[in-house]
């Protein structure tokens, strides 16, 4: 028997500007459910997650929340002004019956502290905390746009973990196929204002996408052939039993109607290289560099040779120094030991992930002539600036937009639009696949894998990485980079195990991911001291043994009963499975009790 659902949104309106956003939407969420929420840039996600939240009022349509249901809503940009510490911005999330060391819990196992100052916090650090608070109360409902924005890989793995042991019912928006497939259970596809749903996980969503596309395009071409039949008709038909054909004249302008207000799939980026002539088959070697900051070693003694055409990705956690080893191989920045030799005839284009050389006062246009005319030049060939703008689906009411008003997914194609017009052999992309929607991903990746050159890539996107890279270079820690042939999960083959998350020095002011610390002269090692979650279990675990105990004893005095099993051998039966399960329980709290209890005395002693 199905149950009913805990959010319910049915025949939802939404105009923006006079502009149909959502036209007829539908989202349908039962317990445990795990669904994706899917589209094109700008066709309504975030909106519909946000109606779904109840933060957005609609034109029309119904929301419906089950009565006692508790949803939680992550936000793309969190704001924590509000909190003197992060630990106060999650804890504020928690209900009265929630337990307050999930708080704390969930900060440690994101890397943070709980002490950090809101304003302090990078933006990766900040979506941390925005995660802490949506999962500590661990709601009915958790509708999720983007959680792996900013995010480096072993806290994505960790929060596919997580998720998947909570049984929280989950609506989730993300450009990560990889986080999308493993956790989704069915589809809901947001297109031209209107949702389709498919009780299947995302890694079926293409297949599905393409044959819906196709059918709606073989009904297209049915019309088109109807109306032209009909329009015959009209010219060469007989003329008798006016009355119906006076009907069928009307039927006529009533398809021609239909034929011209539909409304099709809004189109694909236009991706293309400005590719500049071919470089030396050696692009870069590194010869035993090595480089530190303080203390801290950040490449040591590394040995690598890029030859042309080769597609290396560059992975590891938030402040292992991927930017930094980015601009040792491009000659941006000197080694402290070794030597960097770049190849002959280079022309390198860079796509900075913080888009900071992106004048937020400048228009669309400017940002991509760089002020000059209304052209540009691609390949050798010029073209009006309006033209290339559509290509990467920006409308031409958009070309007097300043850069600053733009979402976060238009910047980044923006950013693309301008890297992608100057002549290169060597793409260097840091953090490419950010705000991207999946169809851009895809003409992005068939880009890239096309290209005649060199292609260096830093991404936390392990599909993506599969999909471009012919080998990966990966942070091993203490500056030691080891590389691979193959992508992400080539890597983990070989290496037996995925990236695991940098152990902050202790003393070192948590930055921005990749931004060197100049570090004091180096501490005492810090003492191994009980982690928050072995705190709680000491604290917690005589009392649940002492539960478990008094159980035991309960199911104990029912059987008892010499003559329970010729009455009622059900309930018996019943009885004995619950001695079994509960004799388990305690003995496996016992041994954790114990395992902690030794190692806390050997801590102190």
């Amino acid at each position: 028997m199905a149950l009913p659902p805990l959010l319910l949104l049915q025949d939802i309106a939404l105009t923006f500007g006079g502009t149909p956003l959502i036209e007829s939407a539908e989202l349908s969420v039962s317990p445990g459910e795990r669904a994706c929420l899917v589209g094109r840039n700008g066709s309504g996600k975030s909106t519909l997650l946000k109606i779904a939240a109840g933060l957005v009022e609609t034109d029309h349509g119904k929301r419906f929340v089950q009565p006692g249901a508790t949803v939680r809503y992550l936000a793309q940009e969190p704001d924590l002004s509000a909190y003197p510490t992060t630990l106060a911005y999650v804890e504020a999330g928690l209900g009265p019956g929630d337990d307050p060391y999930r708080a704390r819990y969930l900060l440690e196992q994101l890397g943070l502290s709980g002490e950090e100052k809101p304003a302090d916090l990078s933006g990766g650090e900040a979506r941390r905390a925005a995660l802490a608070q949506v999962l500590a109360p661990q709601p009915d409902i958790l509708l999720l746009d983007e959680p792996t924005n900013h995010l480096d890989l072993p806290v994505i793995e960790w929060l596919e973990g997580e998720l998947k042991s909570l049984r929280s019912a989950l609506v989730l928006i993300s450009h990560d196929r990889r986080f999308l497939e493993s956790l989704s259970q069915a589809t809901i596809w947001l297109d031209r204002g209107r949702t389709r749903r498919m009780d299947r996980g995302f890694a079926h969503f293409e297949e599905w996408r393409d044959q819906v596309l196709e059918q709606e395009e073989a009904e297209h071409h049915k019309l088109g052939r109807k109306l032209v039949a009909e329009a015959d008709w009209l010219r060469y038909g007989v003329t008798a039993r006016r009355k119906r054909n006076v009907r069928r004249l009307g039927n006529l302008y009533a398809m021609r109607q239909q034929y011209r207000e539909r409304q099709r799939a809004v189109g694909t980026v236009n991706m293309s290289l400005a590719e500049a002539e071919q470089s030396g088959t050696l692009v870069v070697e590194a010869e035993g560099i090595s480089k530190s900051y303080g203390d801290r070693a950040i490449v040591s003694n590394l040995s690598l040779r890029v030859l042309r055409g080769d597609r290396l990705g560059i992975i590891g956690p938030n402040g292992a120094g991927k930017t930094t080893l980015i601009n040792l191989l491009t000659g941006a920045l000197e080694p402290d030991e070794g030597r960097v030799r770049l190849g002959s005839n280079l022309q390198m284009v860079t796509l900075d992930q913080r888009r900071a050389s992106l004048d937020p006062d400048a228009t669309v246009v400017e940002t991509l002539t760089g002020g000059r005319g209304d052209t540009v030049t691609i390949g050798g060939q010029t073209k009006h600036v309006i033209g290339y703008m559509k290509d990467f689906l920006f409308s031409p009411e958009q070309a007097r937009t300043p850069v600053g008003v733009l979402s976060g997914g238009e910047r980044n194609r923006l950013m693309l639009a301008r890297a992608l017009a100057q002549p290169s052999n060597l793409l260097v992309l840091d953090e490419p696949t950010n705000d991207l929607d999946l169809e851009t991903l895809d003409l992005l990746e068939e880009m890239i894998q096309d290209y005649s050159g060199t292609a260096i890539l830093v991404s936390h996107d392990r599909d993506f990485l599969d999909r471009t890279v012919s080998s990966v270079l990966v942070s091993e820690g203490g500056g030691r980079w080891v590389e691979y042939a193959g992508g992400y999960t080539d890597m983990v083959a070989q290496r037996g195990r995925g990236v695991q998350a940098r152990v902050a020095e202790k003393g070192a002011k948590p930055k921005s991911a990749d931004r060197p610390v100049a570090a004091a002269p180096a501490p005492a090692r810090a003492k191994r001291r009980l982690s928050f979650n072995e705190q709680h279990d000491l604290k917690i675990l005589p009392q649940r043994m002492s539960e478990l105990e008094a159980k035991i004893a309960k199911v104990q005095e029912i059987l008892a009963d010499p003559d329970l099993y010729f009455r009622d051998p059900a309930r018996f039966q019943k009885a004995m499975d619950a001695l079994t399960q509960l004799q388990a329980d305690l003995h496996a709290a016992e041994e954790r009790w114990l395992e902690l209890e030794m190692l806390r005395e050997e801590l102190e002693g």
